[in-house]
C-alpha cells in the first residue's frame, strides 16, 4: 500500500491534485488507516498514471472521466475512446493554427518596429488597433 506522498511522487503529481481528483470522482476515494491516512493500492497507481498521462496529452476533465469510464468496462467498443481522441486532436490543430497566426503577427509587428520612439512604436500601433493585423486570429480555433 502506498501512502498519498509516495504515490504522489511515482506518478509526478501534487497531493492536493491527487486530493482534488478524488473529490471530483476520478479517482475512487482513498483507503484509511486506523489513524486516518490514505492508502493506495497498485490500481490507484495505474488510475492516476492514466490520468496524469491523459493531462500531459491535454485531455479535459470530463474527456479523461469518459475515457476512464471506457477503461472500466473494457468489453465496449473502442469507437468511443477513438472519438474522444480524435475530439482532443482537432482542438490541439485549433490551437496550433491560433499560435501559429499569433507567430505571424508578432514577427510582422517586430518586423515593421523601426526601432525609433514610442510615438511611432509600430508593435503599439497595432496592439492599439485589431484593424492592423493581417490575420483574425481572434477567431482562428474559437
Amino acid at each position: 500500500m502506498l501512502t498519498i506522498g509516495t504515490l504522489g511522487k511515482r506518478t509526478g503529481t501534487k497531493v492536493q491534485t491527487i486530493r482534488y481528483y478524488e473529490e471530483i470522482g476520478l479517482m475512487p476515494e482513498a483507503g484509511r488507516t486506523a489513524g486516518g491516512q490514505r492508502r493506495y493500492g497498485e490500481s490507484d497507481l495505474d488510475r492516476l498514471s492514466f490520468i496524469r498521462h491523459a493531462r500531459q496529452l491535454g485531455f479535459g476533465l470530463e474527456a479523461i472521466r469518459e475515457l476512464l469510464n471506457l477503461a472500466d468496462h473494457p468489453g465496449q467498443s473502442c469507437s468511443n475512446a477513438d472519438s474522444i481522441a480524435q475530439r482532443q486532436l482537432k482542438d490541439v490543430a485549433d490551437r496550433i493554427a491560433r499560435l501559429e497566426a499569433l507567430q505571424t503577427e508578432l514577427q510582422r509587428m517586430i518586423r515593421e518596429c523601426a526601432g525609433g520612439t514610442v510615438a511611432e512604436c509600430r508593435v503599439l500601433e497595432v496592439l492599439r488597433d485589431h484593424s492592423e493585423c493581417l490575420t483574425n486570429h481572434d477567431q482562428i480555433g474559437a
